[in-house]
């Protein structure tokens, strides 16, 4: 299992509008192979900052299989034009620690 985390930085008086149009997109998202779940938090410290984490089987669902989807393009129509900046993508592996 791959962790995606993305911090998100909303614009200002943007973050209602933002949340609607996630509501909007998670269908798409979720619809993708390979995909496991996905969450939206809100920082209660910074308005507009948001951390999103999605599980994937692997790395190649998120890079390629939805990354080079058609879905992706409605994803980014739905999404993008609320971020400044734009966010960096980074993924994660589960450490044994047991």
């Amino acid at each position: 299992m791959i962790l995606e985390a993305v911090m998100l930085q909303v614009k200002n008086g943007l973050e209602q509008q933002f949340e609607d149009a996630f509501r909007q997109a998670s269908p798409i998202i979720s619809s993708i192979k390979g995909y496991r779940s996905h969450e939206l938090q809100r920082c209660i410290e910074e308005d507009g900052k948001y951390l999103l984490l999605v599980q994937w089987e692997n790395l190649e669902d998120h890079t390629v299989g939805f990354r080079q989807s058609s879905e992706y393009e409605q994803w980014k129509k739905l999404l993008h034009h609320f971020y400044d900046p734009f966010p960096t993508v980074e993924h994660f592996e589960r450490v044994n620690v047991s």
